[in-house]
């Protein structure tokens, strides 16, 4: 597969990493710094805290050429519809894989309907300099798959095709038929997360406050109850039905968990106050909540 990763960040950078070295023609997008660090010592990956750091020579490009099998495009909300209106005269299928509660319509019409296809990273982790240090792969991490799905949710050759070439490079892929719905309660469930997080100054402060997690907590309850649609995945109905003493402890045990150490919610970074922002706007919006 001829492959062009759009967006040198965690999940960009592992995901280019990880096909590269399955032996696929990978071309990592990249810009300014970072751009400059990749060229000169590719993409650095640890494993969290882990002294090793690996090296992969990913090729890295500036600026995309003609046409590719497929276009991964790994970007905040906020920047999704400049990254996308750039890729609108490179020949390929493109796959997002960023949070988005806007429904595919406005992607397809930026790109072309039919190209579009809706998927989400199942991996994470942090920046350390130039070195991505992300979540480590035990049992549970294992099992979290990467969802990708057609925009109307049918089952078509190219997205069999996409899923079976990133199980054969050992990412743990599945079709997801209910795509757009997996995001918007995605969506649901990460906003109030993210910020309180980004409120608290980091999970593990978050957890130490039990009101602010219920507070959290009531928040995705009422964005889950005014999603037009059943959650998806189903196990998030949950977080409406199961008791709230019970809730808010797995909650604080979760934010004291390597997983959330390690991840993304620990960048409190303008860029990741933009996303936020942008995305509970999606959610309000027609069509994102009732």
């Amino acid at each position: 597969m001829k492959l062009l990763v759009y967006g040198a960040g965690v999940c960009g950078s592992l995901f280019a990493a990880r096909m590269h070295e399955a032996g696929h023609d990978v071309s990592l997008l990249a810009r300014g710094e970072r751009l400059t660090a990749l060229r000169r010592h590719g993409v650095r990956l640890a494993e969290e805290d882990a002294p090793a750091v690996e090296r992969v020579p990913v090729p890295v490009v500036e600026h995309p050429d003609g046409g590719y099998d497929l276009i991964a495009v790994f970007v905040r909300t906020h920047q999704a519809d400049a990254a996308l209106g750039s890729l609108a005269g490179v020949r390929g299928d493109v796959l997002s894989q960023f949070n988005w509660a806007a429904g595919p319509e406005a992607l397809g019409a930026a790109i072309g309907r039919e190209r579009l296809l809706l998927g989400f990273p199942p991996f994470g982790g942090t920046m350390d300099g130039d070195v991505v240090r992300y979540r480590g792969s035990g049992p549970v991490i294992r099992r979290v798959a990467m969802p990708v799905g057609e925009p109307d949710g049918r089952t078509t050759p190219r997205l069999e095709r996409i899923v079976e070439t990133f199980r054969a490079a050992g990412i743990n892929a599945k079709a997801e038929p209910r795509m757009d719905a997996w995001l918007r309660t995605h969506a649901a469930f990460e906003v109030p997360l993210g910020q309180a997080v980004h409120a608290a100054g980091g999970p593990v402060a978050l957890a130490e406050d039990p009101d602010a997690v219920r507070g959290m907590l009531h928040l995705m309850r009422r964005n889950l109850a005014a999603l037009e649609t059943p959650p998806v995945p189903r196990a998030f109905a949950g977080l409406r039905a199961l008791p709230q003493g019970l809730l808010v402890a797995v909650l604080r045990r979760f934010l004291k968990s390597p997983t959330a150490v390690h991840s993304g919610l620990n960048d409190r970074s303008p860029a990741a106050a933009a996303e936020l922002e942008r995305l509970a706007e999606q959610l309000l919006a027609p069509g994102g909540v009732r």
